[in-house]
């Protein structure tokens, strides 16, 4: 079967692999879709580590194409992929955080993805139940935004976010878009989106924003819509640490900010930390997203047809290597290989 590599930062090619076989609890999903994050980007750049010839992608959706003994699954179903394998064992485990156990491996990183026209899911990560039944009369590409969706809701949880909330997001790309859509679905607003790309800040006032503004802006624009206080939520979307004081100003007082994005290796920035201090202001992170999260995207993914306004580039297996090279030159919004 065809299948794409990732050799060594800056080298992806299409190769010929095995096809996988099922041994005992495993399954072999036939890739329906995969979705290309920017956390792949990151690993091509060498920011992020992942195994060399590793096939990449960790937002899969697929159907059951074989199963092995003793594997709880049914050949046709319609499925996406929560891609954690964790020990199930160690405290955060026991505690519903899969996303933080130490022994935590992933698919497309530590183990080979979806990038794929098969792929292989370990048997306890079947047993734990991460192959999650999705509609599927919803579109592939839109399956596939299962992982990064409940990641997503993962920090507009985290952040508190429900009806009348205001929230400020930095950063205007995918992800950024995916928290617009996902705050409204909670409830919240005014949303205001900070973005210095014109075509991004546009997509997300038709997505729903209450105003969408160049960085130099926000704090201007954001005082405004929030009658001088700032807002409750506060998601740092993009990983730049030079964003970060303009987050800590449109925070209000007692407001969160969550360091949504990763950023490169070594980044640091100074706070101002009385700012911090006396004005209660919380500051965190939050990184892929406990399981429970994961049946609450896909309930949700169906019911919100925005979604397929933030998937802009498709590709065939045999481009994948291109949605690098798009998402390098930022065409479009997220890229999605399409099996």
């Amino acid at each position: 079967m065809r299948a794409l590599r990732f050799f060594e930062p800056g080298r992806v090619a299409g190769v010929d692999v095995p096809f996988p076989k099922p041994g005992p609890g495993e399954v072999v999903l036939k890739v329906h879709a995969t979705g290309l994050c920017n956390s792949d980007i990151r690993v091509y750049l060498g920011e992020k580590k992942a195994a060399a010839g590793v096939i990449p992608g960790h937002e899969i959706s697929g159907e059951v194409a074989a199963i092995g003994a003793g594997a709880e699954a049914s050949v046709g179903e319609t499925v996406s992929v929560c891609p954690i394998l964790c020990c199930g064992s160690c405290s955060f485990c026991r505690e519903g955080f899969r996303n933080r156990c130490q022994a935590r491996q992933t698919l497309g990183y530590d183990l080979d993805g979806g990038i794929a026209e098969y792929v292989r899911i370990p048997a306890k990560l079947v047993a734990m139940g991460h192959l999650l039944p999705m509609d599927p009369a919803t579109p592939p590409h839109l399956r596939a935004l299962l992982e990064p969706f409940a990641c997503v809701l993962n920090s507009i949880e985290s952040l508190a976010i429900g009806a009348a909330t205001p929230v400020a997001i930095v950063g205007g790309g995918p992800m950024g878009l995916l928290h617009l859509i996902a705050a409204r679905a909670y409830g919240g607003g005014p949303v205001l989106v900070v973005e210095p790309e014109a075509e991004r800040r546009t997509v997300a006032l038709e997505l729903g924003a209450d105003a969408a503004v160049a960085p130099e802006d926000a704090l201007a624009a954001g005082m405004e819509m929030t009658t001088g206080e700032g807002f409750r939520a506060v998601s740092l979307a993009a990983g730049i640490a030079d964003a970060v004081p303009l987050a800590l100003g449109l925070a209000r007082r007692l407001g969160g900010i969550n360091f949504f994005a990763g950023f490169p290796p070594g980044a640091s920035h100074t706070l101002d930390l009385n700012r911090v201090h006396y004005d209660e202001v919380r500051i965190f992170g939050t990184q892929n997203a406990p399981f429970h999260l994961y049946a609450k995207a896909a309930a949700m993914i169906p019911r919100l047809p925005a979604l397929d306004r933030v998937v802009t580039n498709r590709y065939a297996l045999a481009d994948a290597a291109e949605a690098y090279a798009a998402r390098l030159g930022k065409s479009g919004l997220k890229s999605a290989v399409v099996v």
